[in-house]
């Protein structure tokens, strides 16, 4: 979606209620900044303030200004990665809300995590099973054990490997 303003991509969607109707705007980050902080922006090139009263206010205001900025430019920095499997874009995930691959939840983590809580309530699957699995989920117990065997291998440690080998053979044979 474009900028209402210009033709840049639109990475602010706001939503107001002017007279109990809604106003929808579509902002790049600059007319975004501009729409947010237009007033503030204006006075203070108009007429700085001098007064000692306000001047922590002021301080204040200055750093939740470099908060957004940061904010603004972090998402910017977001928007423009790309999976390395499939190379879907966060922008393109942003527009249709679909992942390309499995590999898009470790690509995207930090910030797919937020969203995943905010709509599901948890970032782990918590719904039905397939009956043939059983009740329990090893899913996770057998990533970490194999990454674990991986490990033991690695540094050479082959008495470990074995049990942890047996281990993962004794989950696996509970799952089917």
């Amino acid at each position: 979606m474009k900028c209402q303003k210009c033709d840049k991509v639109a990475t602010f969607h706001i939503t107001e209620m002017t007279d109990s109707q809604p106003e929808e705007l579509h902002l790049c980050d600059e007319h975004a900044y501009e729409y947010l902080h237009g007033s503030k922006a204006k006075s203070a090139d108009e007429d700085a303030c001098s007064c000692d009263d306000c001047a922590d206010v002021c301080e204040i205001e200055d750093e939740d200004d470099a908060t957004l900025k940061e904010l603004t430019e972090d998402l910017m920095e977001t928007d423009f990665q790309s999976c390395p499997c499939c190379g879907l874009g966060f922008q393109e995930f942003r527009k249709t809300g679909r992942l390309g691959c499995a590999n898009d939840y470790r690509a995207f983590q930090d910030r797919i995590e937020p969203f995943l809580l905010s709509v599901h309530g948890a970032d782990e699957h918590v719904g039905k099973r397939p009956k043939r699995r059983g009740s329990v989920d090893y899913g996770p117990t057998l990533v970490r054990l194999r990454n674990e065997l991986t490990d033991a291998v690695a540094t050479e440690d082959y008495e470990r490997a074995s049990i942890l080998r047996d281990k993962i053979k004794e989950l696996t044979l509970k799952t089917a």
